[in-house]
Order: structure tokens, then C-alpha cells, then sequence
């Protein structure tokens, strides 16, 4: 038993079957914090400049550029310097580049961390139980398809950084990006939109469990773990890796592929919400166990095709790119696709960044009065509204009436009903 350094009330041990895990000396309540964390190393999406800070994550107008590259955003002077270390590896490069600066969102996690740890000369504040290069990775357990993605990125590097960054070897690469899918987190907003990509070391030693104890949530740039039930000495804490929402033999597949290992919490061993999560419709007729699999089956195979879709239509895309331009016809209709299927997936955030990319030549294409224009700013005006963006919102409806008034009539039920939506009626 180690006790961990600055962060009282927490023991670091060996938890029987998990490895490493973390317990509390003494007791805690719902909703108090534990502890936290400050990031190893961070990168805000790039979908997300000009609307959050890069340095602090925050979310505001007015946001001043980088003289520079033009592309990272700060709320002010102060912020901007302290960002400069991690920022100077992309500027050049994005001058340089242009639009043909893409390097994966793991691609720049991975060079941010890089050159951390060369110049780190001290063990970090995000490293008071557990050092980075000690975290798991899982790299015996990787499956060919995994093994090719690490080649990928290493490629990335090279192809992007290698101006700014000198290299470990080559093994080193391949165990860094092993550590950093296996701990990598997804930084998240209140509404769980995703913000960026961090590492929080000391967070990488919490155990999982489909019955968590605690919660981690995002304070900016910091990780901080707070108990969402009450917690007694001696008791481990446990978070979760995963969406809780899917019954337990999708959940031990979604662990098993991306963290190699199996759950036995006590929900996993019980399945007791299974029931409750895969509801079927009451008919005359008894629905057999059979008939239920074989939908369960049919489900998981619809929500994986969905996904491949939309890589697929994201590869056509970048394919297209490098020969026709945005508004040629085919890349539009290829964004129209994947705006279509982010919208069944529930992906709001994605489906009005395809939409947008959309709108601009959709206007110059079809003829002024198009019902096709007005479909789409419909579907962007109710998305905007959705995402709380209503000023947007309510411009996209406008100009959607403005053609409806015009290719239905004024008097035509869609638009009485769509004035009524642009009152809040």
C-alpha cells in the first residue's frame, strides 16, 4: 500500500483480479469531490476553434486569434503565452500546410505529449500517483487492425511533426499510442459534447465498474472525481469507462475491445437491468427468446453499419477533396449523406457541421425558390435551435419562410405552423 502523494483520503493498492486501483481511507458523500486533476496533455478539437479557448476550455465570445496561423483562439494575452509551449508544434505547421494540415486528433495528443516529456525535468502535478510512462497498455493484447492504426499515426507524426519534434524509436511510438488508447479520455461539456482530447495519468489508475461509486467530470482542463454515492474506508473507487445506457453483453464486448478485460460488478454478474433495457412491444402473440435475439442481433449490425457509413462517407470525402472542390456535386451529396446519418445517430453537433458545409453552395446551385434550400434550412434551423443556438435558429427559419411563403403560399399550413415555431408558439 502506497499512500499517494498530496491527496489525502486516498490509499493506492492492489485490487485482487484488477491490478492497481485506488480506495479512500475515509468516508465520503454523494457529491463530494475527491480529488483532481490537471490534464498531462490536451488538444482542443479542431471543430471547436473560435468558440473555446485553447489554453483554459472556455467557452465565450470574442476570443482573440493567434496573430500567426489564425486558428487557435484565447481569451486573452495571458492565456495565449501558456499555451505557446504546446501551440508552437501546429502554428508553423498550419502556415505551412493550409488546408492540407489534418493530422488525427491522437496524432497531435501524441506530439503534445512528446515534447512534455522531453522537457519535463520533474515529476507533473497530473503524476501524484501514477507516472505516464507507467500507465497500461495492453500492447500484447492489440489485434492487427489496432497494431496498423499505431502504424497510421506514427506516420502522421512523422508527416507533420518531424520539423519540430525529435522521436523516440520506434517501439517507444508504438507504446506510447498504446497507452495513450487505453487512457486517453474524451473531454467533455455539460451537455457531453465532445471538446477535446486529454491525459490524466492519476485518473488512468481508477478501476472500472458498470456500478461506479464516482463520476469524472471536466472543470476546464482539469479531471475531477466526485462520489455519486456514499463511500466507506476501505472501500475501492470505481468509474466508468463506458456508456452505461446498453445491456451487459454489449458492454463486456465494448470493454473487452477497447480495454482487454472482462467485468464482473455486480451488474454484469446479476444483469439485472438487462430486462428493463431491452424492452419488446406487447402483442397478442408471445415474442420467444429466439425472435429477441435475433433483433438484438439485428440492432447491433444497424448501429455498426451507421457508424461504417459514416466513415465511409468521411473517407469518400477526403478522397474527393484532394481532386474536386467542396461544392462539387458529389462532395455534397456525400456531406448530405453523412449529415443524414449523424442525425439518426443523434450526433447534433455533426450533422450541423455537415450541414453547414452544405448550405453555402446549396444557395448558388438550385434555383433561389428550391424547395430543397428550404428543407435545409429547416433541418439547420431546428438543429440550432436544439444545440441552444436560437438567434441561429431563428435566422435559418426566416429564411426558410421566406421561400415557403413563395413555393406554398402564404396561407399553406407549413407556413402557419412555421411562424408559430419562429414565435416560440
Amino acid at each position: 500500500m502506497v499512500e499517494c502523494e498530496g491527496i489525502a483520503g486516498i490509499e493506492q493498492f492492489s485490487s485482487p483480479g484488477k491490478g492497481r486501483g485506488l480506495r479512500v481511507s475515509r468516508a465520503y458523500e454523494a457529491g463530494e469531490l475527491l480529488f483532481s486533476c490537471p490534464a498531462y496533455s490536451y488538444i482542443l478539437s479542431v471543430n471547436e476553434r473560435g468558440f473555446i479557448c485553447e489554453q483554459c476550455f472556455t467557452r465565450k465570445k470574442g476570443l482573440a486569434k493567434c496573430g500567426k496561423c489564425k486558428k487557435a483562439f484565447y481569451c486573452n494575452v495571458s492565456c495565449q503565452k501558456k499555451n505557446w509551449p504546446m501551440h508552437k508544434l501546429e502554428c508553423h505547421a498550419m502556415c505551412v500546410y493550409g488546408e492540407n494540415w489534418c493530422p488525427s486528433e491522437t496524432v497531435r495528443l501524441v506530439a503534445r505529449i512528446i515534447d512534455r516529456l522531453r522537457q519535463q525535468k520533474e515529476r507533473s502535478p497530473s503524476e501524484k500517483l501514477l507516472l505516464l510512462r507507467d500507465m497500461e497498455g495492453h500492447m500484447e493484447d492489440m489485434d492487427n487492425e489496432k497494431r496498423e492504426m499505431n502504424e497510421a499515426h506514427i506516420a502522421g507524426l512523422h508527416h507533420f511533426y518531424s520539423k519540430h519534434l525529435d522521436f523516440p524509436d520506434h517501439q517507444a511510438l508504438l507504446t506510447l499510442l498504446s497507452q495513450v488508447h487505453c487512457n486517453g479520455f474524451t473531454v467533455e461539456d455539460e451537455e457531453l459534447s465532445s471538446l477535446g482530447l486529454a491525459i490524466f495519468p492519476d485518473i488512468a489508475l481508477l478501476n472500472h465498474s458498470c456500478c461506479p461509486n464516482v463520476i469524472v467530470t471536466y472543470r476546464g482542463i482539469n479531471a475531477e472525481v466526485r462520489a455519486v454515492q456514499k463511500i466507506s474506508p476501505g472501500q475501492e473507487i470505481y468509474t466508468s469507462y463506458i456508456d452505461l445506457l446498453y445491456p451487459t453483453e454489449d458492454r463486456i464486448e465494448r470493454l473487452r475491445d477497447i480495454y482487454y478485460f472482462s467485468c464482473d460488478c455486480k451488474e454484469c454478474t446479476t444483469k439485472s437491468m438487462d430486462m428493463e433495457k431491452m424492452k419488446v412491444r406487447k402483442l397478442s402473440d408471445e415474442i420467444s427468446q429466439k425472435e429477441i435475439r435475433d433483433m438484438v442481433c439485428y440492432a447491433r449490425n444497424a448501429m455498426e453499419d451507421f457508424r461504417r457509413l459514416l466513415e465511409m462517407c468521411e473517407l469518400s470525402i477526403d478522397k474527393m477533396s484532394t481532386v474536386f472542390d467542396d461544392a462539387n456535386i458529389y462532395i455534397l451529396h456525400m456531406m448530405y449523406q453523412a449529415m443524414g446519418i449523424c442525425l439518426f445517430m443523434e450526433n447534433y453537433e455533426g450533422a450541423v457541421r455537415y450541414g453547414e458545409k452544405v448550405m453555402k453552395p446549396y444557395t448558388v446551385l438550385y434555383p433561389a425558390y428550391s424547395l430543397n434550400i428550404a428543407s435545409m434550412y429547416l433541418k439547420m434551423g431546428r438543429l440550432y435551435m436544439a444545440l441552444d443556438r436560437k438567434s441561429t435558429g431563428i435566422s435559418a427559419l426566416q429564411k426558410a419562410l421566406a421561400i415557403m411563403e413563395v413555393v406554398h403560399g402564404k396561407d399553406h399550413t407549413y407556413v402557419t405552423e412555421l411562424k408559430q415555431e419562429i414565435r416560440g408558439e
